[in-house]
């Protein structure tokens, strides 16, 4: 296993770690989880050299945080630096903060947490939790011994993350959403390189963009990209490799389901070093990633002049998920984001085809047509 130090902890962290937020289930029911086979990838890992595990309250429908407990006792717990997140939506005061670190203590079988995060944070929830004084509270309970490492977990836009990064003067880390397809997204490249000049270690979730950048074979016109290189990699190997090449990131969480996946990022992991990947790899990195970007068929840059909608409809948000779903062949994660975090109100079967929206298109996108389209294959069979 390759190590790398966090930020100014000075702290030696492996390359990889496992994130507990895609384990193997029984059946259809993620609070279901496969003790036995998940247990044995967690000590695979662990024995192999992985030193960083990352749960939070609400993974696998809130068992994932017991299940880890269960699974570090016997001495695997002294092995790994173990990170969990404060549920930010559930906190109203601090006797709330308190409450959920004292119950996350309890699931997780510890006295103390080594890194502890505000999960998903972003403007509202950054808001809310600075009138609560939650920096007073962190800094008590840091003293207690209760966490050593405090840090947050961000998804919102770059504006956001930089407001939160220099509001508080003693993060010790961070964790964003980044990877080779993303690195415009949210804090995106930008942030990561502001955080790690800051001195924060920084940890990657979403590598693999949800499994999305790990299909293998991947589309033909990708796999033919790879294909130009004699690295013998997987799609999520080229993936990781790409992370681990830049020395801001300290460590890419895995969120793995087999024991095949655990085998095969560990290889990987092993293989990885700051700097080891040659300008022939980063070209390989670039051509897949415009190769990708030239599978979306509707040219949408999300600029927004096509809002407000007179009838609110999410016009570019609309445009994203389909996109994304001819871009990655995955149209299961954009259907479900559709049918569950879409208003009815917004969506495209509301467009009343008045027009206004392609008067506005920079791009000139034949908007009320790709509305019909993409209703039809984000919700299909209902309309």
């Amino acid at each position: 296993m390759q190590y790398r130090t966090f930020g100014k902890t000075g702290v030696k962290v492996s390359a990889l770690g496992f994130g507990m937020m895609r384990l193997p289930i029984l059946g259809e029911d993620s609070a279901a989880i496969n003790e036995e086979l998940a247990t044995m990838m967690l000590h695979h890992a662990i024995d192999a050299g992985l030193n960083y595990v990352d749960t939070a309250w609400s993974y696998h429908r809130e068992q994932g945080e017991p299940f880890v407990g269960r699974a570090l006792a016997g001495g695997y717990r002294e092995k790994v630096y173990l990170a969990t997140k404060l549920p930010t939506w559930l906190i109203h005061s601090q006797d709330d903060m308190e409450r959920y670190l004292d119950a996350q203590l309890t699931r997780l079988q510890t006295d103390h947490i080594d890194f502890y995060l505000l999960h998903s944070m972003n403007a509202e929830k950054w808001e809310n939790l600075t009138r609560l004084k939650v920096f007073d509270w962190a800094e008590r309970k840091r003293a207690e011994g209760k966490f050593h490492y405090f840090g947050f977990s961000f998804h919102d836009d770059l504006e956001v993350f930089e407001q939160i990064l220099n509001g508080y003067d003693a993060w010790d880390f961070c964790q964003i959403q980044y990877n080779y397809m993303d690195i415009d997204y949210q804090a995106g490249r930008k942030g990561l390189q502001e955080a790690a000049k800051k001195g924060l270690g920084v940890f990657v979730m979403e590598p693999l963009r949800g499994g999305q950048l790990a299909q293998n074979p991947p589309p033909a016109a990708v796999a033919q990209v790879f294909a130009q290189s004699p690295r013998q990699w997987t799609p999520a190997e080229w993936a990781l490799q790409w992370l681990w090449n830049q020395p801001e990131v300290s460590l890419a969480l895995s969120g793995m389901s087999t024991l095949q996946q655990v085998e095969e990022n560990l290889a990987a992991a092993e293989r990885s070093g700051i700097g080891s990947l040659t300008p022939a790899d980063l070209q390989i990195i670039e051509q897949v990633r415009n190769v990708r970007q030239g599978l979306a068929p509707i040219p949408c840059t999300h600029c927004e002049y096509c809002l407000p909608c007179p009838n609110d409809v999410a016009i570019p948000d609309i445009f994203a998920l389909y996109n994304e779903a001819m871009m990655y062949g995955a149209p299961e994660h954009s259907r479900y984001t559709y049918r569950n975090f879409f208003n009815e109100e917004n969506k495209a079967d509301q467009c009343i085809e008045c027009g206004t929206c392609e008067s506005l298109c920079p791009q000139h996108i034949e908007i009320i047509e790709w509305l019909k389209t993409a209703h039809s294959f984000l919700q299909p069979n209902q309309g």
